[in-house]
């Protein structure tokens, strides 16, 4: 691909990393790492005027994106793949101090996000709690014989962002009562019936429920039946 060409696909000027031994055809200099092929001829990057230009290899789109809008002077550097038959990028040249700031740029900008992530964090935290302490409340309305504790462990469970469970979906959102009791059932399953160590034992968990629904259910009626002691 002469340079002309290649200087049109890859947009600018461009430095090829060469698969063989070649020498400059100004100062027969050689063998060289990078050349240029301006004017039908390799040449070494001091010859071709590129020599104080510093090598970013490719694989940061930003940093490659500011130090080329901050270089008066850049260049493509490629590499024939002969498996792909085909020229690929490999990174660019550019200006010491428009490296540096391009970089200075990123960085604001990791630092810019890393804040922008922690006051996210902190409001879904604030989100979450409030949920939870809703998600609580109505637990203690439906079933006012539950242990307060017991509505607050059963509501944080139920209520954990990003896991799936019965307080993060669309009913569990809307605090609907079949929602709550779901997760009231689960959280007496696991604790107030034999229901895991009859799945460790072997029994299967469709039987496990079986066995421990009557059980399950005499502790959610005890709660809903219960006065509410506030």
């Amino acid at each position: 691909m002469a340079g002309s060409v290649m200087s049109r696909s890859f947009g600018g000027l461009v430095v090829v990393r060469p698969l063989r031994h070649t020498r400059c055809r100004g100062c027969r200099r050689g063998p060289l790492p990078l050349l240029f092929l301006g004017e039908g001829a390799p040449r070494c990057l001091d010859c071709a005027d590129l020599g104080h230009l510093v090598f970013l290899p490719r694989g940061d789109t930003a940093l490659t994106r500011r130090s080329r809008e901050e270089s008066t002077l850049s260049a493509v550097v490629v590499r024939f793949n002969r498996r792909k038959g085909r020229y690929e990028r490999q990174g660019v040249l550019v200006e010491e101090a428009a490296l540096a700031r391009a970089e200075a740029r990123c960085l604001a900008d990791a630092e810019a996000r890393r804040r922008r992530r922690a006051r996210d964090a902190r409001r879904r935290a604030v989100a979450d709690e409030r949920f939870a302490a809703a998600f609580a409340a109505e637990i203690l309305r439906l079933l006012p014989g539950c242990p307060v504790d017991r509505a607050v462990a059963i509501a944080t469970h139920a209520s954990v962002r990003g896991s799936g469970r019965v307080g993060r979906s669309a009913a569990g959102r809307a605090l609907s009562r079949e929602a709550v009791i779901s997760a009231v059932v689960a959280s007496v399953r696991h604790v107030d019936t034999p229901y895991d160590q009859l799945l460790m034992s072997g029994v299967e968990r469709h039987e496990a429920r079986r066995r421990i629904a009557a059980a399950v259910w005499d502790v959610v009626r005890e709660w809903e039946e219960a006065a509410d002691v506030g």
